[in-house]
């Protein structure tokens, strides 16, 4: 699966979370997510805990600021958290990121306003589509349309994810 996707810190969340309802987006609802990443040799391997999503997630993308191709496979299941222990046992564990998130959808755009422990709010806006094929130029068009309605300005642009991030700290 692929995805074009973009992360920005948000100074101002309720701001972003107005814009999206102003122009009818679907408010999924709240999520309270750990994020456990493993020791993975290539792209990175996070084990996903909320009250919404819940997935091991395999992805690989740069570290570029702006619109960036992300493929990914994701694993869904009730017993996600029974993973964990053979997980951690066998990969070990690299970080773990603990953020509130608002889950909002607008077409085949996944929109998330984070408050990220330990680092503050971002914005992320993700564009694919499981159902129809899209090309990667057409995504990251739409992406760039959203991050304009969004007012995500090119300096807040983040080109690393959130586990990076604690672990830089």
């Amino acid at each position: 699966m692929k995805n074009v996707e973009i992360k920005a810190k948000c100074f101002d969340p309720e701001k972003a979370e107005r814009i999206l309802l102003e122009n009818g987006a679907d408010y999924k609802g709240l999520d309270y997510q750990l994020d456990t990443y493993f020791n993975v040799k290539n792209g990175r391997l996070k084990l996903r805990t909320g009250n919404i999503e819940k997935s091991l997630i395999y992805y690989n993308r740069p570290n570029q600021k702006g619109p960036k191709r992300s493929t990914f496979n994701l694993y869904k299941s009730v017993n996600l958290e029974e993973l964990k222990p053979l997980l951690e046992s066998s990969l070990g564990i690299m970080v773990e990121v603990k953020k509130r998130r608002k889950i909002f959808f607008l077409d085949y755009v996944k929109f998330h306003i984070d408050e990220v422990e330990g680092l503050g709010s971002f914005v992320e806006i993700e564009a694919g589509n499981l159902e129809i094929e899209r090309t990667v130029d057409e995504l990251r068009n739409l992406c760039e349309y959203y991050m304009k309605l969004l007012e995500v300005k090119e300096e807040n642009l983040v080109n690393i994810s959130y586990s990076d991030m604690l672990m830089d700290r």
